[in-house]
């Protein structure tokens, strides 16, 4: 199985980071998928990404929650790492329609170190100040996906409305990717389905009451995505305990129980979903 989104590079794992690992390809997750946050913490994800090469790949964004009034350096930073490298690694994304109509071309010996941009998105939950701002970056964030042809990790918290407000603005005729962590409706589950989006289901669609589970339970299952956020959102029995990619499993049979099918039919569907997305 995939783990498609998880920060074992955060400090929370410093203690026992490579038992963190074992447990998690003990378990049969075999791929993990790291997001970026901001400069910050790019050393860190790179150092793990370089340490396990077989087990972790990367995704290069600026997240939300880091977008302040002094927010260029940082998208300059993002810009120079996923340019570093001039190769567009996913042609099934789009790649047209861009600022200056024009796209990467590929090149038979270049390639891109990233699977995605990403984390990047919208987030209102704690501050509404930086809106305008928030939105810029993720505009430009979501041209340079196109242009590179890579997929996006959009992290969506408190402004869905906002966030399909945007990308009906931008007017694609589909997009290529995944809302990580879907805290959505079964609608907006839909709707995001219809533009082409992935859903990423993680541990809370194990807490009680979770509007997740019927999310999980009404979308097609070759829409959805596994991840566990590490170390953040353990599913049930860990709640309140730090999360690690070793319990993707946990939440793979969740799923399979509220759809009433088996372990091995999530587990073979969500993972080939997952590599045709991010190209595995």
């Amino acid at each position: 199985m995939i783990d498609t989104h998880c920060h074992l590079y955060d400090e929370a794992f410093d203690s026992d980071r490579d038992d963190a690992v074992s447990r998690a390809v003990e378990t049969g997750v075999d791929t993990m998928l790291l997001p970026a946050i901001d400069s910050l913490s790019h050393q860190r994800q790179e150092a793990l990404a370089n340490a396990y090469p077989q087990y972790f790949r990367q995704m290069m964004g600026l997240h939300p929650t880091s977008v302040t009034a002094n927010f260029q350096k940082e998208l300059d930073i993002v810009q120079n790492k996923l340019f570093e490298c001039l190769n567009a690694s996913n042609p099934d994304c789009l790649s047209t329609h861009v600022d200056n109509n024009q796209t990467i071309k590929q090149s038979d010996n270049q390639t891109i170190p990233y699977v995605a941009v990403g984390e990047i998105g919208l987030d209102l939950y704690w501050d509404k100040s930086f809106l305008d701002q928030q939105l810029h970056v993720f505009r430009q964030q979501m041209l340079w996906a196109e242009q590179l042809g890579l997929p996006v990790c959009l992290h969506v918290r408190k402004a869905h409305n906002e966030l399909f407000g945007l990308l009906r603005d931008l007017n694609r005729p589909q997009y290529c990717g995944v809302m990580h962590c879907f805290g959505g409706s079964v609608q907006e589950a839909h709707r995001a389905i219809e533009m082409g989006f992935h859903i990423g289901i993680g541990g809370v669609v194990t807490y009680k009451n979770a509007t997740l589970a019927d999310v999980a339970r009404s979308i097609p299952l070759d829409r959805i995505l596994l991840e566990t956020d590490a170390p953040y959102l353990p599913p049930v029995p860990h709640r309140g305990k730090r999360n690690e990619s070793a319990y993707i499993p946990i939440i793979a049979d969740f799923i399979a129980t509220l759809r009433g099918i088996t372990l091995q039919e999530v587990a073979d569907t969500t993972t080939a979903s997952a590599r045709q997305l991010f190209h595995l």
